[in-house]
């Protein structure tokens, strides 16, 4: 008792002590209304609000893509790339809109890794680009071009490392609200990102592990919903179709159809095994009865 006793009086001693120290010289110190604020001790638990990376394309010429997203009520971004970006210096420039530390309006209704409503916890990268038909699968305009993914690939880069943001955390509009929306599209090139550090990608070696072992036994489409799931994909019970569909814009972009052919899920199980690890890929794929068991 008398060894706790001592311990206690040692605690509350340190933190009299940890309060008596604080700083409170002028430059930590903010006149407010009716009181004094003072920034003297900063906490240590927090973390940032920023958790994702959302890429989208206007849709319009840079004219309409500046004026909509500065002007409009209802919609915004907190980055644009230009069509042809300006340079200073020497280096391309892109322009920011809305400060990271503020929401901006471009996710709408939608769902990563069980979260919702994204805009609270993302950054929008709107890219200047016409876009695609999805009825005939063709460009409405030019392709993305060499300066605006290069200025993007700075740009992202740069937040990942601000941020912290995962791999699995760069995501396109289509990946969020799967049907709704399909930007960027299936000629976005994703694999130039990877190439660059920026985003997930299969590595080829465990692909072709997949693709031998599901030309012989495929998985069923209880197992593909559940490792796109595990990916971090929602909408699985409303519209399965628009969300293989939507991962096949972004990593088989040579067969956007909705259904899941061995490529598609060699690529998905690929992905699981690098991002969530072998073992959660193998458990996926159990048969049900021995996944019950276990």
């Amino acid at each position: 008792m008398k060894k706790y006793t001592t311990v206690l009086s040692l605690l509350l001693a340190m933190t009299g002590c940890t309060s008596s120290h604080q700083d409170t010289s002028e430059a930590t110190l903010t006149e407010k209304d009716g009181y004094v604020l003072s920034k003297g001790e900063r906490a240590v638990a927090k973390n940032h609000r920023i958790r994702f990376l959302v890429l989208h394309y206007t849709a319009l010429d840079q004219a309409q893509s500046f004026e909509t997203l500065t002007r409009s009520e209802h919609v915004s971004a907190n980055y644009l790339i230009p069509d042809r970006p300006k340079t200073h210096k020497g280096l391309p420039v892109a322009d920011q809109l809305v400060d990271d530390h503020d929401r901006s309006w471009h996710a709408g209704v939608s769902q990563w890794k069980n979260r919702s409503n994204l805009n609270d916890t993302s950054l929008g990268i709107e890219i200047v680009n016409a876009g695609w038909d999805q009825d005939t699968g063709q460009l409405l305009g030019e392709p993305y071009n060499e300066q605006q993914i290069e200025l993007l690939i700075s740009l992202t880069r740069d937040l990942v490392s601000k941020y912290d943001i995962q791999p699995t955390d760069i995501v396109g509009h289509s990946d969020i609200a799967p049907g709704r929306k399909i930007d960027p599209g299936p000629f976005f090139p994703w694999k130039r990102l990877a190439e660059a550090g920026i985003g997930a990608w299969p590595d080829e070696r465990t692909l072709d592990d997949y693709l031998a072992r599901f030309s012989v036994a495929p998985p069923s489409m209880v197992q593909v919903t559940k490792a796109l799931q595990t990916y971090g994909y929602g909408y699985l019970d409303e519209q399965p179709e628009r969300v293989v569909e939507a991962f096949q814009m972004r990593f088989n972009q040579e067969n956007v159809s909705g259904i899941v052919d061995i490529r598609t899920a060699a690529i998905l199980f690929s992905l699981i095994d690098k991002y969530h690890g072998k073992d959660k890929a193998s458990a996926i794929l159990l048969p049900p009865q021995v996944a019950a068991l276990g």
